[in-house]
């Protein structure tokens, strides 16, 4: 089983499209994506949570990863696996 995803993204993102396709390269199914395109009060929610204005935003579990290149790197690491395992 994986982790929840979360994904604060909006329609054209270049950086959400090659985050959700590393991530279901993963084997992630389901991610949850947050438009902050379409709802304003989301992006207010999302920098205020994570301290930052670009997207993507992605949450493993209850981890804030970051973007896509911080999740880019994590996958380098060899530490994205664990994280989407929940370990």
């Amino acid at each position: 089983m994986t982790a929840r995803v979360v994904m604060y993204s909006t329609a054209v993102c270049p950086y959400c499209i090659m985050a959700e396709r590393l991530l279901k390269s993963k084997g992630v199914e389901n991610i949850e994506k947050i438009r902050v395109d379409l709802q304003p009060e989301q992006r207010a929610e999302m920098m205020q949570k994570t301290g930052r204005r670009t997207v993507p935003q992605i949450y493993i579990g209850d981890t804030h990863v970051g973007g896509f290149d911080d999740l880019s790197a994590l996958d380098h690491a060899g530490k994205l696996d664990p994280l989407l395992q929940g370990a």
